[in-house]
């Protein structure tokens, strides 16, 4: 079994994605409030964080604002912390916040590329975008100041509401929503255990360099500070992401859940052939103890 684990871990590492699509950059940014009833026996504690929308040309990407923040909270405290240390190299740890999950959709190609994670490892799954028959009605609303349409469609076991927005000609829209003649804004499943809701719209900023590593060679960048001259602004996937079809990060996530901590072991084992990120240690116990509960995911079987 270890064996086995052991393998199909290394054979996932070693397709390593280069870069799928032409890169877009984002000129707009749509914020919401995304809610999501997660355990239908405590509906007053649902899951919410903050998301953004980055929307370019031609293309879009869906991801944590929280984790937007921090990025740009660690970048300024790197920069610091390597301006006050005698040799450059400062000691400062990096904490995760927000959501590791983005959605980059290329409404031209029809292609759909997630980006998710099972434990340290980060894989690039490429599909295609989902269709959605949307029926379009004749009311109207005004979202900061954008004038939008409404729309009404089924997905993935869910009716949902929408307006989206005719001026701003990109089809597409937060999570996988999709498919309508304007970026959809605001967007709610009819029982309101999904909700997507407008919480502002801005122009993107330039992002800021870190002069001490803008001129270095990756390998010479500490590993913790690999990404920070990255370009948020950019529409394109993180290069260093392991490939995986759909059924392959499956089966990932449902042998992690299994067993963690034979999974880290083999993970470390892994990664421990590359300078990919190691597992410091997990705590094993009972499956999903003291996690939340999850008996109304997002996606629900069709009837």
């Amino acid at each position: 079994m270890k064996k086995q684990l052991l393998l199909a871990v290394v054979l996932l590492a070693a397709f390593i994605s280069a870069g799928a699509q032409k890169p877009d950059t984002a000129w707009l940014m749509v914020h919401y409030k995304f809610t999501h009833v997660r355990d239908t026996t405590n509906r007053d504690h649902p899951l919410t964080e903050n998301m953004v929308l980055l929307i370019g040309k031609s293309a879009s990407v869906y991801r944590s604002y929280d984790g937007l923040v921090t990025y740009q909270q660690f970048k300024k405290a790197y920069a610091e912390a390597v301006a006050a240390s005698p040799d450059g190299n400062p000691r400062i740890n990096r904490t995760g916040r927000g959501s590791p999950i983005q959605y980059y959709q290329y409404p031209a190609a029809q292609k759909l590329l997630t980006k998710d994670v099972v434990m340290v490892n980060e894989y690039l799954i490429e599909g295609p975008m989902p269709a959605i028959d949307w029926t379009i009605s004749g009311d109207t609303a005004t979202f900061g100041g954008l004038h939008c349409q409404k729309a009404t469609g089924h997905f993935r076991g869910r009716d949902y509401i929408v307006w989206f927005c005719p001026d701003l000609p990109v089809h597409t829209g937060p999570w996988k929503l999709n498919g309508l003649p304007g970026v959809i804004v605001d967007a709610h499943d009819t029982k309101n255990e999904v909700v997507f809701a407008f919480d502002g719209v801005e122009k993107t900023t330039p992002s800021l360099k870190i002069q001490s590593i803008a001129d270095k060679d990756e390998k010479d960048i500490p590993p913790i500070a690999r990404d920070l001259n990255d370009d948020p602004n950019l529409i394109v996937p993180p290069a260093r992401l392991v490939k995986a079809t759909q059924q392959e990060f499956d089966k990932l996530h449902e042998t992690m859940m299994k067993d963690p901590a034979a999974f880290a072991q083999a993970l470390n084992a892994a990664n421990s052939h590359s300078d990919g990120p190691k597992m410091d240690h997990i705590v094993a116990g009972p499956k999903h103890a003291g996690g939340p509960v999850l008996n109304n995911p997002i996606e629900l079987p069709e009837k």
